[in-house]
């Protein structure tokens, strides 16, 4: 083959390549379109927000997993994996729908810093033996081994380097792009324009070098050819990134691959310095191979310059600049991402440490390195301090963000900072539920490493986590969390929580609450205080009077709390009282009614059985039982008058109509229509008669209500009041008490008299007079001056009627 036809056939193979990579290009950017399109679209979303909703449970499940303390490191790394698994569940098209500023990722990477970081000051410091100071050595090599095994400021230094390029990986895994074929020597494209120079009628107006030896371009100060510098602009971005992802060896590959040893070689004049011929466990006839580079000091004050020149691309520079410890050369091309930023200033802090022990320990002279070199070195706090100032908008943006922050104070173990940061978050619209989550695990974690000075603060976050979870209604996530909150708080919160779950989910809520270790007698009371404290909307309808509420129906079903446990009976019992006490004041019987329904009936034996006996009984259990039971004898009176009412207005025989005719026949049917009208009119008031005697009996049975009288307590009770709200509380009782005995007892014998009046017993209605003057019960102080002269009034009548069947005024006969 000829010169002339090797060349065409080499322009178009250039030609193919360029085509080739310009196609690749737009279905890159076609591709970069589609994935943008489909994660904002609306089935990504909901996706989305379906897998992260897992990660309350996932998490709980982790925590309850983790059996002791001793595996805290191992729960950790197990909710990272949870995070990653999430990650991988949202791949889309072979692309991940998460970029490197993700919430999720970031987590995932909080994660990470905290098992490096904490795994290292709880356990590898807490290890660590004091050594003794390392003699002077030739091996650069066993100078910084015994460096990091002594120095944990450095070693957590070098952790955190670790977890940055870690994490860029992660984000952005290396994928080696195509440089040509391995046997292509580098910068085929400037060589094909040297072999042509002078074989083509038209040449290029532009010079290009004349050399192909690595220092040409700056040599000769010419340039390559365009296509050779595109790709060698892109190899020498690819070498960084490698580097920044901590994978020098693949940038040592790639330049292998591309043609470029030099480049290679470049690379691996950094390495530590080790002869092992001088270690003595080594066998003294075998010579072994030196490791690294003996003469390293020159080669670093070489790349330093080699980093301070202009001449040099940026890129280029910097790598030079990560491999020497040139701050400037970083700061460069780093200067977009807060992370990127930390991990240049922590690298050239690593080198300087690192170089800084070597030239004190060992026994040999080095070159000396330029002042701006050491005049680079900085503390943690500095370098943070020098992100928040940084002009770049987005590093700055960055720096604000809570997951950056949060990085920052785990980085200083600052945990006073990080949790008066978590807090402040609280109060913004930051505050997502998922950020709530890391917030409280956060705070789980530095409990569980016993550094947490500030329990407020920690109770807070948790608290609003809790609140958060309770939107989601699982009371398995509720108890648990709540169950990390100090013993008062639990109970509040989980008591905020029953009153919104369903009735059907009330049980599986209260057993939750047990296996978690929360007081449920206690929440369970609180909840139905709570309840019972609401106030009615005063914008709802009007109700009629003594009509139940929405409300009224919320709080009658709030005892079903109480009524799980059969410990719980006295509470259930004291709880209804209180609220049928309440409805009686509004003149509610029917809520009252339903209220009572509530308390199984066999609550008074197993009190009884509870306490070993009726003699046996506390104060608060006994007053619970006697004022159950006056609840009970006045539903019953209530029951029985409405009973009699419609006995005596609708089970009244009705009177046969007259009859129109005149003959025999219709008279006839007409007289034994009457008969059998009497019959039943004689049977009904034999029946009206028993019926007003058991209703009757039941009415006195509140008026003469045993010791004392209704809805008092028997005197020889000795209470033992706890407190000051415990004295209010049992006076508040006395108080209601008295009250209801003002309103209801002129109510019952007022409707008493009214039944005796209608039954024509007029005389059992002036021996009312008796009883309500009587000295065992005085049942006069009750009533009002107003209510006991219109009593006097029917009681006159009575007396009227009974002197009109000739009868004196007291019902009994005259002379």
């Amino acid at each position: 083959m000829s010169l002339e036809q090797s060349i065409t056939q080499l322009d178009d193979n250039y030609m193919k390549k360029n085509l080739i990579r310009s196609r690749q290009n737009i279905l890159r950017d076609d591709l970069s379109v589609s994935s943008a399109s489909i994660y904002g679209s609306t089935t990504q979303s909901v996706l989305f927000k379906e897998k992260t909703d897992l990660l309350y449970g996932h998490f709980l499940a982790v925590i309850q997993s983790s059996t002791n303390e001793l595996e805290i490191f191992d729960t950790i790394q197990h909710l990272r994996q949870v995070l990653e698994n999430t990650i991988d569940d949202m791949q889309v098209g072979g692309k991940k729908a998460f970029g490197s500023n993700n919430w999720i990722r970031q987590e995932m990477n909080t994660w990470s810093l905290i098992h490096c970081l904490y795994k290292d000051r709880l356990i590898t410091q807490k290890e660590e033996m004091e050594q003794d100071d390392l003699p002077l050595v030739n091996s650069e090599k066993l100078i910084v081994e015994h460096l990091y095994l002594n120095n944990a400021t450095l070693r957590e230094h070098q952790l955190i380097l670790d977890w940055l390029e870690q994490t860029s990986y992660e984000e952005n895994p290396i994928q080696v792009a195509h440089y040509g074929d391995r046997s292509a020597m580098a910068w085929e494209n400037t060589l094909h324009h040297l072999q042509k120079v002078g074989r083509t009628m038209f040449g290029g107006n532009r010079e290009l070098v004349k050399s192909l030896d690595p220092d040409a371009p700056h040599r000769e100060n010419l340039p390559l050819h365009d296509l050779d510098m595109d790709d060698q602009q892109r190899l020498v971005k690819h070498i960084f990134k490698c580097i920044r992802q901590g994978k020098i060896d693949e940038a040592q590959s790639l330049c292998e691959h591309c043609g470029q040893p030099w480049q290679a070689a470049l690379l691996e004049g950094w390495r530590l310095f080790h002869d092992p011929n001088y270690d003595s466990n080594e066998q003294k006839n075998i010579k072994l191979p030196i490791e690294g580079n003996p003469r390293r000091d020159l080669w670093k004050k070489c790349a330093y310059a080699m980093a301070e020149s202009k001449r040099l691309d940026d890129y280029t520079r910097a790598v030079a600049g990560c491999l020497c410890g040139n701050l400037d050369s970083l700061l460069n091309v780093c200067n977009d991402s807060w992370w990127d930023l930390l991990w240049a200033y922590l690298r050239v802090n690593i080198d300087i440490r690192v170089e800084s022990e070597i030239r004190s320990c060992c026994a040999k002279s080095y070159c000396e390195m330029p002042e701006k070199y050491w005049d680079a070195k900085m503390s943690l706090e500095r370098i943070f301090s020098e992100l928040d100032g940084n002009k770049n908008m987005l590093v700055k943006a960055t720096a604000r963000a809570s997951f950056a922050i949060i990085q920052k104070y785990l980085i200083l173990d600052d945990i006073k900072s990080l949790l008066q940061h978590m807090n402040d978050v609280l109060e913004t619209d930051e505050a997502t539920p998922q950020m709530l989550r890391l917030f409280a695990h956060l705070v789980l974690f530095i409990r569980q490493i016993n550094r947490n000075h500030q329990e407020e603060m920690g109770d807070k976050i948790i608290r609003a986590y809790v609140q958060c979870l309770m939107k989601i209604g699982d009371a398995q996530l509720v108890a648990f969390y709540t169950a990390a909150l100090p013993a008062n708080h639990q109970m509040q919160i989980y008591s905020e929580f029953l009153e919104s779950v369903p009735e059907s989910a009330r049980r599986n809520c209260l057993e939750e609450a047990q296996a978690h270790g929360l007081d449920v007698a206690q929440v369970a009371r609180i909840t139905v205080e709570r309840i019972q404290g609401m106030i009615e909307d005063p914008d709802q309808t009007k109700l009629l009077v003594g009509e139940m509420s929405e409300l009224d129906k919320k709080k009658i079903s709030s005892l079903e709390f109480l009524i799980f446990s059969q410990e719980q009976r006295c509470e259930l019992l004291w709880q209804a009282n209180t609220m049928m006490r309440y409805f009686l004041a509004q003149r509610k019987i029917d809520a009252v009614k339903k209220a009572f329904s509530m308390i199984p009936s066999d609550s008074i034996q197993i009190l009884v059985q509870f306490h070993g006996g009726k003699t046996k009984l506390p104060p608060r259990p006994e007053c619970a039982i006697r004022e159950y039971l006056c609840h009970q004898t006045y539903l019953a009176a209530i029951d029985g008058y409405n009973d009699w009412i419609e006995f005596f207005y609708n089970k009244r025989p009705k009177q046969p109509s007259a009859v129109q005719g005149r003959n025999y026949a219709e008279k006839a049917a007409s007289e034994h229509q009457e008969q059998l009208y009497q019959q039943d009119i004689a049977r009904w008031k034999n029946a009206l008669k028993e019926q007003t005697s058991s209703t009757k009996e039941l009415f006195y049975n509140v008026l003469l209500f045993p010791d004392k009288g209704w809805l008092i307590d028997a005197e020889e009770l000795k209470i033992e009041y706890t407190s000051d709200d415990d004295v209010n509380a049992w006076e508040n009782r006395r108080i209601q008490m008295e009250n209801l005995r003002k309103i209801h007892i002129p109510d019952l014998i007022s409707l008493l008299h009214k039944i005796l009046s209608l039954a024509e017993e007029h005389q059992e209605c002036i021996k009312l007079c008796e009883e309500l003057a009587a000295e065992q019960n005085q049942l006069y102080n009750v009533f009002s001056k107003h209510k006991l002269s219109e009593f006097l009034s029917k009681v006159a009548e009575s007396s009227l009627a009974l002197m009109n069947e000739k009868l004196d005024p007291f019902g009994f006969a005259t002379d």
